[in-house]
């Protein structure tokens, strides 16, 4: 329906068609250039291999993510549509679900990983940065995926949690099966759902309440069934829903803050100055590289999006990454700047849906951060990065740099 409330007549034609595969490998190498040619082409595109609509300026892309009512998740935030087929797992309660029942289950996610609680964990998370530098230090060469931006959300996130030590090596893959899941039935999407089967029973069993710790993270969500705020049903997976979102948003997070920094030494040097920028220099990573590219969403009904018409149970691609470097929405969007204003960057989303670990992944960020620039003088990249390939998410599977102390 338009504003006047008179029905609206779909037109695919009306918008323009593009030949373009976001889920090829040869786009996820260089996804820059077809960024430009989406948001160019205009405010919404249509998508010819997917069957599906696109939106990659910043405007349109904010808006659909703030429009819960109209562009749904409980259909399913990947290509899938949960009305027409059924779901791989059980759908999260959080990410793929809208409001009366996600506003219920979010309050409690919103009170377990609240301000106040992250301020209660920040100097234990801040002493296990400088642990993970010492080591660091001592190696000068590594890579700062795995002895870095991987080794240190798991030595901390996964205690904070409540998890056994027992089988944490599962909690990668099986973020990376999840995102991986959002995508089209491409061979990414295929081979990671068929190697889900360990890591999936890991999981499941790891978000019961007897095998969390008592005071972590995942037994205050358990708790609150006790207060009949949740049920014993929904408890274990909202406790799913932290694992993949408390994880996988930090590690590419801080791979892509480090990788950034180690590209750009004038932004490394600002930080060494001025270690109050660690916050920021983690923002504008998380701007700049976009680990989360891309999230679908299904209309509830017919609708006009900047001129466009868009029939009911269509889905919508909202490219996330390209919304993040449109020049109509920031200066200069192709540099790294670490002294930037990045508020409103669409990194980790934004409305009632934006990414439930955020407060954790920039705590980590930028206690990690902070360690580092207190006492490196330089990073250096010392062999050829490799990307992981992922259907939503873009990161590094390895970076090779050697580290000059201060």
């Amino acid at each position: 329906m338009t504003a006047s409330g008179s029905p609206v007549a779909t037109d695919v034609a009306a918008v323009p068609h593009l030949d373009v595969d976001p889920f090829a490998m040869s786009f996820f190498a260089d996804p820059y250039p077809t960024h430009e040619l989406l948001r160019e082409a205009g405010p919404v595109v249509y998508l010819d291999k997917w069957s599906v609509y696109g939106v990659a300026r910043y405007a349109e892309v904010h808006a659909v993510l703030n429009d819960p009512a109209t562009f749904c998740s409980s259909r399913g935030v990947g290509l899938s549509d949960f009305k027409k087929e059924t779901p791989w797992r059980p759908p999260s309660l959080i990410l793929e679900a809208d409001p009366p029942a996600h506003t219920r289950t979010r309050a409690v996610l919103s009170k377990v990983l609240s301000p106040t609680v992250m301020k209660q964990v920040r100097d234990r998370f801040a002493a296990a940065a400088e642990v993970r530098v010492d080591a660091l230090l001592e190696k000068r060469s590594f890579d700062a995926i795995a002895d870095l931006a991987e080794a240190y959300p798991l030595s901390i996130f996964p205690d904070a949690l409540g998890l056994k030590p027992e089988g944490r090596e599962h909690l990668i893959p099986y973020a990376s099966v999840v995102f991986n899941a959002f995508g089209p039935p491409n061979q990414l999407r295929q081979e990671a759902i068929e190697r889900s089967a360990p890591h999936q029973a890991y999981v499941a069993e790891q978000c019961q309440r007897e095998n969390l710790a008592p005071g972590g993270f995942g037994a205050c969500i358990h708790d609150r069934v006790d207060d009949g705020e949740i049920t014993a049903t929904e408890a274990p997976l909202l406790v799913r829903s932290l694992l993949s979102a408390g994880l996988d948003t930090t590690v590419n997070g801080i791979g892509a803050a480090v990788y950034c920094l180690a590209r750009f030494p004038d932004q490394w040097q600002r930080l060494r100055e001025d270690l109050s920028l660690a916050r920021g220099a983690f923002e504008e990573a998380v701007r700049f590289e976009s680990p989360v590219q891309t999230f679908f969403r299904t209309t509830t009904r017919e609708v006009e999006l900047s001129g466009a018409k868009i029939g009911e149970g269509e889905k919508v691609l909202m490219f996330l990454a390209a919304a993040n470097r449109d020049p109509r929405r920031w200066d200069k969007p192709d540099s790294y700047d670490i002294t930037r204003r990045t508020s409103g960057h669409v990194g980790f989303g934004s409305g009632i849906h934006m990414c439930v670990g955020q407060l954790v992944a920039r705590l980590e960020g930028e206690v990690m951060l902070t360690a580092l620039a207190r006492r490196i003088a330089k990073i250096e990249i010392a062999g050829e990065p490799k990307r992981r390939f992922n259907n939503t998410l873009r990161g590094l599977d390895s970076l090779p740099v050697t580290i000059t102390p201060a």
